[in-house]
């Protein structure tokens, strides 16, 4: 079953969270000659599909999570619907791209990859994409971040937070891979920024519900010693794309 984690803060989490970049979109439409319907699975607020909607006929874009499809920008080409990742609205093999923005960890592999499978066009691909854990250009942040992650949030990340601390290599991937670049996102935020951003982690959320005291309290004071700079940071990608094996096509 899927975990619905973020409708109580949707809203934040549509203005905190970082943007993709077209470079992570590039990467994957090199393997994506048609382009006539995409699936974006776990959508939330429309992050990645507001990168799908230019270059495809159209986009489906499903989440468990009515509130967060409820934030996500409108395309008159796009259809947001509620739906579990084993539910897609595409036809029997009519999708050209199916993908999934920082969700995939929460899913039923099984499940979700039979669904995958369904719905993929013989030559379709499937992009799963991600960012790992924020590193700050400033040392010391840098190191109060490492001892909010490590430390205070020990025991209150849920158990799928280890596949993105190990890049999604250990998730399964039942296809023929294809060979991405390494990318980066890169920013450079206002303390109000990154603030927002760390209260959008589902690991603080869970921590705050058992605890009175602020877990932000040592970046804040950290942030306010240095007159609230604007902070440079980047987020390393995640990206896995694959087709399905020419054997499972025969």
């Amino acid at each position: 079953m899927v975990k619905d984690l973020f409708s109580a803060n949707s809203k934040l989490y549509q203005q905190a969270r970082p943007q993709y970049s077209t470079e992570i979109l590039d990467a994957i439409l090199t393997y994506v000659p048609e382009r006539e319907l995409a699936w974006d699975c776990g959508a939330g607020s429309g992050q990645f599909t507001q990168l799908l909607a230019p270059h495809f006929a159209q986009v489906f874009a499903t989440d468990l999570s009515e509130r967060q499809l409820q934030q996500a920008s409108s395309f008159a080409n796009v259809r947001y619907l509620q739906a579990a990742a084993e539910h897609s609205p595409c036809a029997q093999t009519s999708a050209d791209l199916v993908c999934v923005a920082q969700a995939i960890h929460w899913f039923d592999f099984t499940t979700f990859y039979a669904e995958v499978k369904r719905v993929l066009k013989p030559n379709g691909v499937l992009a799963v994409i991600g960012y790992g854990l924020i590193q700050l250009q400033d040392v010391e942040l840098q190191h109060a971040l490492q001892q909010l992650y490590c430390k205070t949030l020990q025991g209150y990340w849920d158990p799928e937070r280890h596949y993105i601390d190990e890049h999604y290599q250990t998730i399964p991937f039942p296809f023929q891979e294809l060979a991405v670049p390494a990318l980066a996102l890169h920013y450079t935020w206002s303390s109000t920024q990154l603030l927002q951003y760390l209260a959008t982690w589902s690991g603080l959320q869970h921590y705050q519900r058992h605890h009175q005291q602020d877990p932000l309290q040592d970046i804040r004071q950290c942030l306010a010693a240095q007159g609230n700079p604007r902070v440079k940071l980047s987020f390393p990608v995640l990206l896995r794309v694959g087709r399905q094996f020419a054997a499972e096509l025969a």
